[in-house]
C-alpha cells in the first residue's frame, strides 16, 4: 500500500478550502441569503466541503430552537409548518424551514412541493425555506439535514422547522435531531391501528390531529389519548394530543403554546443537555461511520485490494462480513486478531 499520511492530507485539503470558502461564508453571515442558500447546496452535493463550512461556522451555533414536524403521508405537514411559520413570524422570530422531500430511484431527483405550497413566504427576509432530497438516506431525513440546520443556526435563525418526508413506523430519525417533535396524523389517513402501533408515535413530544374540521377528528384524539393512557409507565413528560385545523387561527396559537410548553419543560428539568447530547452523540456516530466507509474504500483502491474483495465476494470465496473486516485490517480501523 502507498506511504500516504491522510492526515496531513486532509488537513492541507482543508485548510485550502476553508481559504477559499472564507468569503460565501462570511457574505452568508452577513445575512446575503444567496450565499446561504449556495453553501447548502455545497454541503448537501460536496460532502467533502462540509468540513471547511463547519470549522468556521460552529463557534455561532447551538443558539435556534430545532422543531421537527413528522407523520405519515397526506397528513398535512406542510400546512402545519405554514400556520407554526406565521405563528412565529407574527411573534417577531426569524424561522427557517428544511423540508425533506423524497427521491426518484431512477432519476435523483425530487419534487421541492414545499416550496409550492409555502410560496407567500418568499419575498418574507425572515423566513428561508430550504428543501432536501433524501438521496437514498432513511429515518425520515436527508444526510444534508444536520449541516442545513447548522447553518440556518449560525445565520442567526432563531426557529428552525424540520419536515420530514411521509414517514412510516421506523424513519424516526428526527427524535436525534429536534428539541421538540410534532407527529402529526389526520383522520381518514390510515387504518385505526396505525396509531397504537409502535414506532413514529413513541418519538411524540406533542400530538397533532391535522383536519380536526374533518368528521372522526375527535374519535382519533380520543384513541390517542386512550394509547397514552395504556402505556404500561407513564412518561416524564405525556404528549399533549391537539386538535388543529389550517382555517382556525387559534387551533395554530395552541400548537405554537405547547411547543413553548414543552420548552420551557426540557429546560425546566434538566433534559435539554441531554437531547442536546443524544443529537450530538448521533451526528458524530453516523459522521464518524461515513468518512470511516469512505476511508476504507480510498485506502482499498488505491491498494488494489478492492478488486481483490469483490473478486473474493463474487466468486464465493469469501463472504461480505469476511471481507469487509479483512478491509477493516487492512486500513488499521479493524482487530487483528
Amino acid at each position: 500500500m502507498p506511504d500516504v499520511n491522510w492526515s496531513t492530507a486532509s488537513a492541507t485539503a482543508s485548510a485550502t478550502a476553508l481559504a477559499a470558502l472564507a468569503g460565501p461564508v462570511d457574505a452568508a453571515l452577513g445575512g446575503d441569503r444567496r450565499a446561504l442558500a449556495r453553501l447548502i447546496s455545497l454541503v448537501e452535493n460536496d460532502p467533502s466541503a462540509a468540513p471547511a463550512v463547519l470549522a468556521r461556522i460552529h463557534p455561532l451555533t447551538g443558539r435556534a430552537r430545532i422543531i421537527g414536524v413528522t407523520g405519515p403521508p397526506g397528513v398535512g405537514k406542510s400546512t402545519i409548518v405554514d400556520g407554526l411559520t406565521a405563528r412565529f413570524r407574527a411573534a417577531g422570530q426569524n424561522v427557517g424551514i428544511v423540508a425533506v422531500d423524497p427521491t426518484s430511484p431512477f432519476t435523483g431527483g425530487a419534487l421541492l412541493g414545499d416550496r409550492v405550497r409555502m410560496q407567500r413566504w418568499t419575498t418574507d427576509r425572515g423566513v428561508f425555506i430550504r428543501s432536501l432530497a433524501t438521496r437514498g438516506h432513511l429515518g425520515g431525513v436527508s444526510g444534508a439535514t444536520g449541516d442545513a440546520i447548522r447553518l440556518l443556526d449560525a445565520v442567526g435563525f432563531q426557529v428552525i422547522l424540520v419536515e420530514t418526508v411521509g414517514a412510516g413506523q421506523s424513519e424516526v430519525e428526527i427524535m436525534d435531531i429536534a428539541h421538540t417533535v410534532l407527529v402529526v396524523l389526520s383522520p381518514g389517513v390510515g387504518d385505526d391501528v396505525q396509531a397504537q402501533k409502535a414506532g413514529i408515535l413513541e418519538i411524540a413530544d406533542l400530538l397533532v390531529v391535522n383536519k380536526s374540521d374533518l368528521p372522526d377528528a375527535g374519535r382519533l384524539a380520543v384513541q390517542l389519548e386512550t394509547m397514552l393512557d395504556l402505556a404500561p409507565v407513564p412518561p416524564p413528560w405525556r404528549p399533549p394530543v391537539l386538535k388543529v385545523s389550517a382555517i382556525d387561527a387559534e387551533t395554530l396559537s395552541e400548537l405554537v403554546q405547547a411547543c413553548d410548553r414543552h420548552f420551557q419543560w426540557l429546560k425546566g428539568e434538566g433534559r435539554l443537555a441531554a437531547r442536546l447530547a443524544r443529537r450530538t452523540g448521533h451526528e458524530l456516530s453516523t459522521l464518524i461511520g461515513r468518512l470511516a466507509s469512505a476511508e476504507v474504500v480510498r485506502a482499498a483502491e488505491l491498494s488494489g485490494a478492492w478488486d481483490k474483495a469483490l473478486e473474493d465476494v463474487t466468486s464465493r470465496r469469501a463472504d461480505f462480513y469476511q471481507v469487509a473486516l479483512r478491509l477493516l485490517r487492512e486500513a488499521g480501523l479493524g482487530s487483528r486478531e
